[in-house]
């Protein structure tokens, strides 16, 4: 769970570590991190995060195709063969016949 955190705040944060690295090596003269905040859009730049953000998680929603009710079935060992890991697709309830 943590890492999926971590990963949305690496994306919203990337336009912005882009930014600095740019006027990093743009200027010639290292100017200190809080200048360089202090001069940066940072209402662009926070509208370019969210959008990255909002982006990279309805890709990776769209991504899987597990229904909710499928079946998790963990990797195991049969006859010293690994079988990896896979969703079984469960079985749709019949309707009761009257």
């Amino acid at each position: 769970m943590i890492r999926i955190v971590f990963e949305n705040i690496f994306f919203f944060l990337l336009p912005t570590l882009f930014y600095i690295a740019w006027v990093a090596f743009r200027d010639d003269e290292w100017k200190g991190l809080g200048e360089i905040i202090s001069n940066a859009p940072l209402l662009k730049l926070f509208i370019a995060g969210a959008a990255l953000m909002l982006t990279t998680l309805v890709a990776f929603s769209t991504r899987t195709s597990n229904a909710p009710n499928d079946v998790y079935v963990p990797q195991s060992m049969h006859d010293k063969n690994l079988e990896p890991d896979r969703t079984i697709r469960a079985q749709e309830p019949q309707p009761e016949k009257p």
